[in-house]
């Protein structure tokens, strides 16, 4: 929701910076309870670990 509010004020460089943070996250298989149930191999993180995956993938 984040990315989208940014798209929305027109912040394209810092939106894709937030997606591309989430897609190399996920894509690393280190993901939140819910998204690791659906991702065989994942390694589960609370949700604040995965906001700092995030960021640092920024």
């Amino acid at each position: 929701s984040g990315a989208m509010m940014l798209d929305y004020m027109g912040w394209k460089k810092a939106s894709a910076l937030i997606r591309d943070g989430i897609k190399y996250t996920i894509k690393e298989g280190t993901v939140t309870y819910d998204l690791a149930r659906q991702i065989e191999g994942a390694k589960k993180i609370k949700c604040s670990e995965f906001a700092n995956k995030i960021i640092e993938k920024m």
